[in-house]
């Protein structure tokens, strides 16, 4: 491998790692940001398995390939979803790994939640609240003392919801819903045409191997389905979802809200993107003098940043 011409500067490693995707950047210590770029997904609760710990081995390994050959950190800072508590022992497990695919000494790699540098993206600590919303959804809120206080992002079998995945199950159920009614009824609705078109097949057990046996990050993709159903097709079954996704994400942050007193809401995520009707959903959800930004975040260049510093 050349070496790179960053390689005898002070450089920080942010990560900012999802269920869809990890985006990584390297700043020096002044902040600038000298490159950056994405990999595949990762998560703590990979770690669960035999199969995810061998997945996140080798995304680490692709990962640690693209950054070095644009530099050689001296520190690692990580927000990655899954995790929990940065002294918890998914977040040891993850440095760990961190640790071998780049060559530096755990010490030097924090982990914590992916929530912990979104917000710290947003605000500092005690100013407002963040809505998160990508394969899940979640609200933060970092209080004066540092401690992360939080409603929802409790994962796809409890909630979630407003996030890619809750919006991808919610319409494969209604599309499969409709089906036990009358059958090949699907033909006849943009929403499932377009989201039989992902999936590469309309029979029941192409839904069932990707609803249960892929990956969370892949389920959340499919709410691009929806999307383009709503967007391109006009449907009005995936339009009245994704404004019931935004009503469900200001649920998120109405949580926060009454626990802690009125500040600004940023809103932001993947999830976000998808079509103005979560936007709108999400306004409609919350108090009429609830001052709300939706915005396009980049965590990792904070992590970056904070990784150069410390």
């Amino acid at each position: 491998m050349s070496v790179s011409p960053y390689s005898t500067t002070a450089l920080g490693l942010g990560l900012d790692a999802g269920g869809t995707q990890t985006r990584w950047a390297l700043a020096q210590v002044d902040g600038h940001v000298l490159a950056e770029g994405q990999v595949a997904g990762l998560s703590g609760l990979q770690l669960a398995s035999s199969a995810g710990r061998v997945s996140l081995a080798q995304i680490s390994q692709v990962l640690a390939s693209a950054v070095l050959a644009r530099g050689r950190p001296r520190g690692i800072y990580a927000g990655i979803t899954g995790v929990g508590e940065s002294d918890g022992p998914a977040a040891a497990q993850l440095r760990e790994l961190l640790s071998q695919a780049l060559g530096l000494a755990p010490a030097a790699i924090f982990v914590g939640s992916d929530m912990d540098i979104a917000y710290r993206s947003a605000f500092a600590p005690g100013e407002g609240y963040l809505l998160y919303a990508g394969t899940g959804a979640i609200a933060a809120f970092i209080d004066e003392q540092g401690r992360m206080q939080r409603a929802g992002g409790r994962g796809p079998l409890l909630g979630d919801e407003g996030g890619g995945f809750w919006i991808a199950r919610e319409a494969l159920a209604q599309v499969w819903r409709r089906e036990d009614e009358a059958p090949g009824a699907w033909r006849d609705s943009a929403l499932a045409r377009r989201v039989f078109e992902a999936l590469g097949d309309s029979d029941w057990a192409r839904s069932r191997a990707f609803v249960y046996g892929g990956e969370r990050g892949d389920m959340g993709r499919l709410a691009l389905a929806v999307a383009a159903a709503a967007e391109q097709d006009g449907d009005a079954q995936a339009r009245a979802l994704l404004y019931r996704a935004g009503q469900e994400l200001a649920r998120l942050a109405l949580a926060l809200i009454r626990r802690y007193g009125a500040r600004p809401v940023v809103a932001a995520g993947r999830a976000l993107q998808l079509h103005p009707l979560l936007g709108e959903g999400l306004r409609a959800g919350l108090p009429g003098d609830t001052s709300l930004t939706i915005t396009h975040l980049q965590p990792h260049l904070t992590a970056a940043q904070l990784a150069a510093r410390s």
